[in-house]
């Protein structure tokens, strides 16, 4: 069986059916007087997975990792780790730890004496306070930092400071309330990578909230998507951006074409659409759909070819003018409106510095694609 996307790692509890969940919300629902923040939602996280919670702002993805935390009590169902009901239990006495947004560092206190404070605070004997906190300086690379106040770091110098006391308890689960907001796009790109190298070094549960796709995509193992206090698609970033399992999914994870149509014929291996406007493209069966049922056909621009001339070899072709275009160094985009007057997003990686088929704005141009670069969705 081929798999969708790269593999990071030989890690899929999710696919053994024997495989015990280690966090779980089961029929979980939060209120704040008349308005619904999380919907009768159920998840499951395993031990060691990097996780991520994916939606827009007020989705509730937030409240469920502060209902994780213990800040908030569910209105209603139940929040099991490792087989615990949570219910009741203060934040203090959860074998979890949160890392805020804003870091929320002392300023007072130099770094080791932050990363120290809640191991001061749980009564460790010195020697051991020294030892662990030596320990978390030389994983997040601060040792040099050691006597330095939270004002005289950079934004990632800060942000590992936060780190390293979230994990110096060694908590069951770190939980990360968007954790690199604060920081600049390449600082970001960078810090990205260092959280899943000390995720796997510490084998501990990560739970991160983020709006970020680029960031949940990089960083998790699996990705919830999250809409209106309710899960849309949980699965690998790869089967999130390859195979969504609806529009509204398709349409928040990265950039995508929506050719919509009705089922004109279906043969033993293919599906033909016809759309609205007459044009027809013929894609691999996705889904069991009957003659005339209403679907779409959604393909990731990376996905469709564009050229000055129509393809010989071309399953799918159509015709347009490129309507606009934006060079952005590592690829190139083209917008191109079809002859039916639906807009189409293609882009195409700059392997040489000199195009072989260069297309400028008004130009007449051909898009295709194959009949598996896409999937069908009904919903």
């Amino acid at each position: 069986m081929k798999s969708l996307g790269s593999i990071r790692r030989d890690f899929a509890p999710w696919n053994d059916p024997n495989a015990k969940p280690y966090i779980q919300f089961d029929n979980v629902t939060k209120k704040f007087g008349d308005f619904t923040a999380v919907n009768n939602l159920s998840l499951t996280i395993f031990e060691r997975e990097f996780f991520a919670l994916l939606g827009a702002s007020g989705c509730g993805k937030s409240t469920l990792l502060r209902m994780l935390a213990g800040f908030e009590e569910p209105t209603a169902g139940r929040i099991l780790l490792d087989g615990q009901d949570l219910r009741g239990i203060p934040p203090y006495r959860r074998p979890v730890n949160m890392m805020f947004q804003s870091y929320a560092l002392f300023p007072h206190m130099t770094v080791e004496n932050n990363i120290a404070f809640g191991l001061k605070q749980d009564g460790m004997p010195k020697p051991e306070i020294a030892s662990r906190v030596a320990e978390m300086l030389k994983l997040v690379k601060l040792e040099q930092f050691a006597k330095r106040k939270p004002h005289q770091l950079s934004g990632g110098q800060r942000q590992r400071v936060a780190l390293a006391r979230s994990v110096a308890k060694r908590p069951k689960v770190l939980l990360l309330d968007e954790p690199l907001g604060a920081l600049d796009k390449k600082l970001r790109e960078e810090t990205q990578f260092e959280l899943m190298d000390l995720q796997q070094n510490l084998g501990l549960t990560f739970v991160v909230v983020t709006h970020d796709q680029e960031e949940a995509m990089t960083m998790a193992d699996r990705i919830a998507i999250i809409d209106k206090g309710e899960v849309m698609q949980v699965a690998t970033p790869a089967e999130v951006y390859e195979a969504p399992s609806s529009r509204f999914v398709a349409h928040f994870v990265g950039n995508v074409n929506m050719f919509e149509g009705k089922v004109a014929e279906r043969t033993a291996k293919t599906t033909r659409i016809a759309g609205a406007t007459g044009a027809q493209i013929v894609v691999d069966n996705a889904v069991d759909t009957a003659a005339g049922a209403d679907i779409v056909f959604a393909i990731r621009p990376e996905k469709i070819r564009i050229s000055s001339k129509k393809p010989a070899d071309a399953v799918n072709a159509l015709e347009g003018e490129v309507y606009d275009i934006a060079y952005l160094g590592d690829m190139t985009v083209y917008h191109v409106r079809l002859d039916d007057g639906q807009m189409v997003r293609a882009s195409t990686m700059n392997a040489a510095r000199i195009a072989e088929d260069p297309l400028s704005w008004n130009d007449r141009a051909w898009v295709s694609f194959r009949p598996d670069a896409g999937v069908v969705l009904t919903r």
